[in-house]
């Protein structure tokens, strides 16, 4: 066990971490909406209902599909965009490991079987982790489109007014207000984090450059 949770501490505490503000997330969630709901003296919903709800499926999905939306960019971007001093970037005059040809690793012990196999498996294996995070983006962005819609329709059968179809949603400035407010902030969070790692370190940390490392140099040159 302690070996373990060594070589696994970083994705049990995050997803610990995750479990925990989900739980607190959903009650408080819970509570406010039925607060919502006496102010209009609509009976309260059951946590297990407010967990099928539209309200529960928008607010949580309008958070995911910002964060999939970022990680994917990110990790696209870093591809073929560099920022000198930045721990955050390849090297600037020479090639990264991260660019070379798994084609050349084909009969080595060890290696993944898609670059083992190589063909259309090898094709899509090597954009697997974009793909993944763009799939997770559009599933979340779904999930949101659909339970906001829901969501408004029940503020508005509240007050009496007819329901609206999910283009309609989709198409009205507050499903693109949600949405923004999100996205502008996880792309702020990108940027001060490739920006800050030029002259700012933590030591211990693989998202720093190491602490003596001149500002000018970019990790890992």
């Amino acid at each position: 066990m302690k070996a373990f949770w060594r070589n696994n501490s970083l994705s049990i505490v995050m997803l610990s971490l995750f479990a925990v503000t989900f739980v607190g997330q959903s009650i408080t969630g819970w509570l406010t909406l039925n607060d919502q709901r006496q102010e209009h003296a609509a009976a309260p919903l059951r946590l297990v209902d407010y967990l099928r709800s539209g309200a529960f499926v928008e607010a949580t999905a309008e958070n995911w599909e910002s964060e999939f939306l970022q990680m994917y960019v990110y990790v696209i971007f870093t591809v073929f965009l560099l920022q000198k001093g930045s721990a955050e970037s390849k090297p600037l005059h020479r090639k990264a490991n991260v660019d070379e040809d798994p084609r050349v690793h084909a009969h080595e012990p060890g290696v993944p079987g898609p670059v083992r196999r190589g063909g259309w498996r090898l094709k899509v294996y090597e954009r697997s982790l974009s793909l993944a995070l763009f799939m997770l983006f559009l599933m979340s962005f779904s999930m949101h489109a659909l339970g906001g819609r829901a969501a408004v329709n029940e503020q508005r059968r509240l007050h009496g007014q007819p329901t609206i179809a999910l283009s309609e949603y989709v198409g009205s400035a507050q499903f693109w207000f949600e949405s923004l407010q999100n996205w502008q902030s996880e792309f702020l969070s990108i940027a001060a984090m490739v920006l800050l790692s030029i002259t700012l370190r933590q030591r211990g940390s693989p998202e720093s450059k190491p602490v003596a490392t001149p500002h000018q140099i970019t990790a890992p040159e």
